[in-house]
């Protein structure tokens, strides 16, 4: 059970009800963790906000997509590998090869590959990264802004995998268990 529990819409605040809108318009129905974050209009707004903004970055949305699996698994947030893995199945952009290659840090795209490693080790290493990953990054094809957007695509999603393990938020997708090692 959450700790805290994902409100019915018309019991959040009315700020958060109009930022909502587009949440539905997008998922067809408010998931919970965006109902949780929404007892604060302002988390609401800056989640929404930044998810928003990457959106329009030049990091292509499949690359966004295969960061936010290979972070999800990276932080063991079984809530965000069951809502990645419905919306990507969901819409048929992501095969389950890939869905498994993504949560293993890497892609079967080779160009997407470079990102979603480097994305998963500024994860597992809290940003702790070397010049050699910067390097394969660049190698890869990736301008310094499109490096800024894949550490950005990393912090929301580590924003939204801590906001569910800490909440302990109910999952309303079919569950997908997180791969626990060591």
């Amino acid at each position: 059970m959450s700790r805290i529990p994902a409100p019915a819409l018309e019991h959040l605040p009315v700020a958060s009800q109009t930022l909502l809108a587009s949440v539905v318009s997008q998922f067809g129905t408010v998931p919970n963790v965006f109902r949780i974050i929404a007892n604060s209009p302002a988390a609401l707004e800056a989640f929404v906000g930044c998810y928003s903004a990457l959106g329009k970055c030049g990091l292509d949305r499949l690359t966004r997509e295969r960061i936010a699996l290979a972070v999800a698994e990276a932080n063991g947030s079984d809530y965000c590998l069951s809502l990645q893995t419905f919306r990507v199945r969901q819409a048929a952009i992501l095969d389950d090869i890939e869905i498994t290659a993504n949560r293993s840090g890497a892609s079967n795209d080779i160009t997407a590959d470079a990102a979603v490693r480097f994305a998963a080790r500024l994860a597992r290493e809290r940003g702790r990264v070397g010049d050699a990953d910067f390097e394969t990054m660049r190698r890869a094809g990736y301008a310094d802004a499109d490096i800024v957007e894949v550490i950005a695509t990393v912090a929301i999603n580590v924003f939204a995998n801590i906001v569910n393990i800490a909440l302990q938020t109910d999952i309303d997708f079919p569950r997908i268990a997180a791969r626990r090692t060591g």
